[in-house]
């Protein structure tokens, strides 16, 4: 794979545009249920639009990217072979139903029960269990056609200790490495959460550089890793100023969530008393008006990931998501990039 953009579609505008100077889109989502059914109830708007994208760019991948609805349901389907049997038919079913071009595991995450899910150390295993039959059950089906699995995976150590790599590349096509969230709820430290680099001053350090070198050093080859990019922002709020202007700061809280990058634009680049910053060594920009702090993607810092990729040889840029960014800058930053 190479030079590949993606973008992660769920609801809002998706136009002509945008379709042709994209590669792929991942719609987002379907719903694993703990019987191995799968869903799309809350994607029916952009099933119906399937057969006008294809007519705007027949070359675009379609994948329908599949999250949980009950909290132990890839564990549960992941652990039973009957299950897991169930779950692949009901995705390759949706494959050729809808007319898609595979399927991408959104399962955050495997063995961690942080964000809520009920999980097991089995996980790890079982995992590889599920994407084997999956493969299988979409090659059943192909019929001269090649049907994609890939996954959605988390950019830090614990995720490559709760997975097997390299077995999965057996089975997937490429993997969705999310390079965003670095920074978030869990740090009360106020930093950049998506940045290519990461800054000496960084206690916790990690980034977009950092995180797919440690899927290849755990033999996954370069060019089936996709860096992540986001299309929002994170905040931090009642800070103390100091000399870095927010940046690096500890704060009474985690991170939430900020405004998308179209908000951000119209209503914090420097205007309200929030003024634009740019580190150099990380490569990332934030904003801050005093107490409060925003990390996200522009166009400076989305070239120089679009640089670094074509650079190191990975597979492209995907990002989340699409409808945060309605003026089409952050899209056609990354489109120009990987023309250029």
């Amino acid at each position: 794979m190479k030079n590949e953009i993606i973008g992660y579609v769920g609801s809002g505008r998706f136009a002509e545009a945008d379709a042709k100077k994209l590669t792929g889109i991942n719609l987002a989502f379907g719903e694993l249920h703990n019987d191995g059914s799968l869903t799309v109830a809350g994607r029916q708007d952009k099933i119906d639009l399937i057969p006008q994208i294809r007519q705007w760019n027949p070359q675009l991948r379609i994948i329908l990217s599949i999250v949980q609805k009950e909290r132990d349901a890839f564990t549960r389907c992941c652990a039973d072979e009957t299950l897991r049997r169930t779950a692949a038919e009901s995705m390759a079913d949706a494959v050729v139903r809808y007319d898609l071009d595979g399927v991408d595991l959104d399962w955050e995450y495997p063995c961690v029960p942080s964000n809520g899910s009920m999980v097991s150390p089995e996980d790890r295993h079982n995992f590889t269990l599920l994407c084997a039959e999956i493969r299988k059950a979409l090659t059943e089906k192909e019929n001269g056609r090649h049907y994609y699995l890939t996954i959605a995976a988390g950019a830090d150590l614990y995720y490559v200790n709760c997975v097997e790599l390299p077995e999965l590349m057996d089975y997937l096509d490429y993997i969705n490495v999310m390079t965003y969230d670095l920074k978030c709820g869990f740090h009360a430290l106020a930093g950049h959460h998506t940045a290519l680099y990461s800054n000496r001053g960084d206690v916790f350090s990690n980034s977009c550089a950092q995180a797919l070198a440690l899927f290849e050093s755990r033999g996954v080859p370069a060019d089936r890793l996709l860096m992540g990019a986001a299309f929002y922002s994170r905040k931090w709020t009642d800070l103390a100023d100091n000399e870095n202007h927010g940046l690096l700061v500890l704060c009474p809280k985690g991170g939430g969530y900020g405004p998308d990058y179209e908000i951000l634009v119209r209503d914090y680049l420097n205007q309200n008393g929030f003024t634009a910053y740019w580190d150099d060594e990380a490569q990332a920009p934030w904003l801050f008006d005093g107490s409060t702090f925003l990390s996200y993607d522009d166009p400076r810092s989305l070239a120089a990931k679009a640089a670094y990729v074509k650079e190191k040889g990975y597979g492209g840029i995907f990002y989340w998501e699409h409808k945060c960014d309605g003026t089409g800058v952050l899209l056609d930053t990354l489109y120009k990039g990987f023309k250029e």
